[in-house]
């Protein structure tokens, strides 16, 4: 398998730069386990799911990971953070002309001096002068996607989190739950239709393109995840009373089929690896809400996995002949499972 086996042609102009002023406003393409794609609109979820599904949610929260500075030396650097190791050491993408060498300072808004202290693979560890935490609150940028071509705005520090959002430490929101809101999740308890949470804060490394070892070994970037006790007895539950578990985007998928690695869902709590492709087993997940993914990255190598390669790529031109908006403040998706990855 190869990433250019999952490319298709993405328009600049329908890779939305804004979320719409109604979050449940967006369209909703369905794509059933078969027949043909279904022009729908969000609002429409509830009469897509019966009563006694399960809807599960990620309830990481979204900080503001991004930093701007320089090098002390002079030249500009650009902080995205992966992850925290303690109160002020962290793991880092950085952005600058030439790649910073070990020892060498950086200088942060806020006043905030850092060491690069070596490298894990891509990632860079940084060691502050203070607690990072604290200081990325104050100081902090939201981290939207590459491909959002502006700066971002107060208003993004609501916009680009989910209404469920609890335990922070996402550095990119887990965007298939950004078209819920109150009154959606209000319309689906009330049609029977049950909830339940994870959480997998979403690293950086879900920007980074796929490599051929990443392909290769089976294994992608690291993310900290805990599904608990309660979430895996709701599923359980769902499959006794003849249910289908729905997730709500890509993470929930990866974090409820790690924790079912072994066959039964279980709780789990520590970091995934798993890389979902085509000829993956799905254990858990039965439909998936989703938002339209980059070309040849891991996102659309799980959607693919999960309901078809070909059907899924046919699906993403249908939706760029019908002018679906794409990416983190997109459209939507609802995808049945196929049965068959091909």
């Amino acid at each position: 398998m190869a990433a250019e086996e999952f490319s298709y042609h993405a328009p600049e102009e329908l890779i939305a730069q804004r979320p719409l002023e109604n979050r449940g406003a967006s369209r909703l393409l369905h794509l059933p386990a078969g027949g043909e794609p279904r022009d729908l609109r969000f609002a429409d979820l509830p009469r897509l799911l019966e009563p006694g599904d399960l809807l599960v949610v990620n309830d990481t929260a979204v900080i503001p990971a991004r930093l701007f500075g320089a090098r002390k030396s002079g030249g500009r650097v650009e902080m995205l953070l992966e992850r925290f190791l303690d109160r002020n050491r962290a793991l880092a993408q950085l952005r600058a002309n030439r790649s910073p060498r070990a020892g060498q300072e950086l200088i942060f808004e806020g006043g905030a001096t850092a060491r690069v202290a070596g490298r894990e693979d891509a990632f860079f560890v940084l060691e502050f002068d203070r607690d990072l935490d604290e200081h990325l609150r104050r100081h902090g940028h939201v981290p939207l996607p590459p491909y959002i071509r502006r700066p971002d705005r107060s208003a993004d520090r609501t916009d680009y989190q989910n209404v469920f959002a609890r335990h922070a430490g996402a550095v990119a929101a887990p965007t298939a739950g950004l078209h819920f809101d109150d009154a959606m999740l209000g319309a689906l308890t009330g049609h029977g239709v049950e909830i339940a949470r994870i959480t997998l804060h979403v690293g950086a490394g879900t920007f980074k393109p796929v490599t051929a070892r990443q392909i290769q070994e089976g294994e992608l970037h690291r993310e900290r995840m805990q599904v608990s006790g309660g979430t895996c007895g709701k599923i359980e539950a769902c499959r006794r009373r003849g249910g289908r578990v729905c997730a709500v985007g890509t993470t929930v998928t990866r974090a409820l089929e790690t924790a079912a690695s072994d066959g039964e869902i279980k709780p789990f709590h520590g970091e995934t690896r798993l890389f979902i492709m085509p000829g993956f087993e799905f254990r858990v997940v039965d439909m998936l809400v989703t938002n339209f993914h980059l070309p040849e990255s891991s996102l659309l190598m799980l959607v693919c996995a999960f309901a078809g390669r070909q059907r899924v790529l046919d699906a993403y031109r249908h939706a760029v002949e019908q002018r679906y908006r794409l990416f983190s403040y997109g459209d939507a998706m609802l995808l049945e499972k196929s049965g068959r990855s091909a």
